[in-house]
């Protein structure tokens, strides 16, 4: 009787560990889910915002022809961005791309005609909405994988984690220091409100 009771408890134990572990590994798969959702979501808009450079760098070439270099770093980062495949990749290609837009600007605080070029302004609003989505979608994904990493350091997570094949991801997407610093680039019409680039975040 004693042994049966030992098996009993054995058993309830084991049932208790196993609906612990699948109840962890389901909640891992929604939480891991959630940021591959919202990492979608991001690379939505830097494809979008990948999509508006070329435009926005032959509208600045037409009358900056001389800043090849400039040019060149921007091909070069959007190229790298789009070849990129994994989240951290694409992080690290975005944040090159930051400072190359952001020698873009200072390039056409130079050229008066680009401040007043129409089709510049359009595409340099339409590239500052860009920005604004990317922060905000940032910002989601972010917290999406802190959340994740939360509970995944939590017990009995923490124990769990490893044996459903989950582990903590770090790829949290932080603007860069040189988008942090971008200049402000003032539009100044005669008979327009003033314009700026919206700042990176």
């Amino acid at each position: 009787m004693k042994a049966l009771i030992v098996l009993v408890v054995i058993g309830l134990i084991v049932l208790s560990c196993f609906g612990m572990y699948i109840s962890t590994k389901n909640t891992l798969v929604q939480k891991n889910e959630a940021v591959k959702s919202q990492w979608a979501q991001v690379d939505v808009v830097l494809q979008r915002r990948a999509d508006l450079i070329p435009n926005l760098v032959e509208t600045v070439k037409g009358i900056a022809q001389q800043e090849q270099a400039v040019f060149g770093d921007i091909a070069a980062a959007r190229s790298r961005l789009l070849s990129a495949g994994t989240p951290q990749e694409k992080i690290a290609a975005n944040q090159q791309l930051d400072g190359a837009l952001g020698r873009l600007l200072v390039v056409v605080e130079n050229y008066p005609q680009l401040r007043s070029s129409e089709n510049f302004l359009r595409l340099q609003d339409e590239l500052a909405g860009t920005e604004n989505r990317i922060s905000v979608e940032r910002k989601r994904y972010n917290d999406s994988l802190q959340d994740y990493n939360t509970y995944i350091g939590q017990f009995p997570a923490s124990l769990f984690a490893g044996w459903a094949g989950f582990k903590r991801n770090d790829a949290y997407f932080q603007a860069s220091e040189g988008a942090k610093q971008t200049p402000k680039v003032q539009f100044n019409l005669n008979d327009k409100p003033a314009s700026q680039a919206a700042p990176a975040h």
